[in-house]
């Protein structure tokens, strides 16, 4: 079982520089070889048939950061990204929490902040943008800012706000 999990993380490592599809492939076959000889784990059996399981749930996004120069191969490194967006924003504004507005447009500007740490982007860059996605995503972001003050409106005065919502439900 052991060798199996040492074996998986130096597959994982990838020290060799392969291809996501290649690691892919290495991975795949020794999940076959786990699933084939579980039995020889003995009591360790269900911790290998858990890890089977566990690693086929995630495989879907498993092997993107071996395709994608950058991108935090763990949850840790990703965090770590997000939190360095959260540092710069607390000491740009002064405000000792994260902006509320990140709730509102964080697909946006953590994005926009990860990959601008990556490489600079010029006018060239943005002009390729289809315009048809822009507009899908000013139209999630303005909806999730119209939520917003809605949320605000009740705050300010609740009893308006509920006969607003009372008008809608009787028309």
């Amino acid at each position: 079982m052991y060798q199996w999990v040492h074996r998986a993380a130096q597959i994982l490592d990838n020290a060799a520089g392969e291809t996501g599809p290649q690691v892919r492939r290495h991975y795949q076959g020794l999940l076959g070889a786990m699933q084939r000889w579980r039995a020889q784990a003995g009591a360790l059996e269900p911790a290998v048939q858990h890890f089977i399981k566990v690693t086929r749930s995630y495989w879907p996004g498993l092997f993107h950061c071996y395709m994608i120069e950058g991108l935090p191969r763990t949850n840790n490194d990703l965090e770590h990204v997000f939190g360095t967006h959260r540092y710069h924003e607390r000491r740009t504004t002064g405000r000792k929490t994260g902006s509320p507005t990140l709730v509102v447009r964080g697909a946006a500007r953590l994005v926009a902040a990860a990959v601008t740490q990556a490489r600079s982007f010029s006018a060239a860059d943005l002009a390729t943008v289809k315009v048809a996605d822009w507009s899908a995503l000013r139209k999630e972001l303005d909806r999730r800012r119209h939520n917003r003050v809605l949320q605000r409106r009740f705050r300010r005065n609740p009893e308006l706000y509920l006969v607003g919502l009372e008008e809608l439900l009787s028309s």
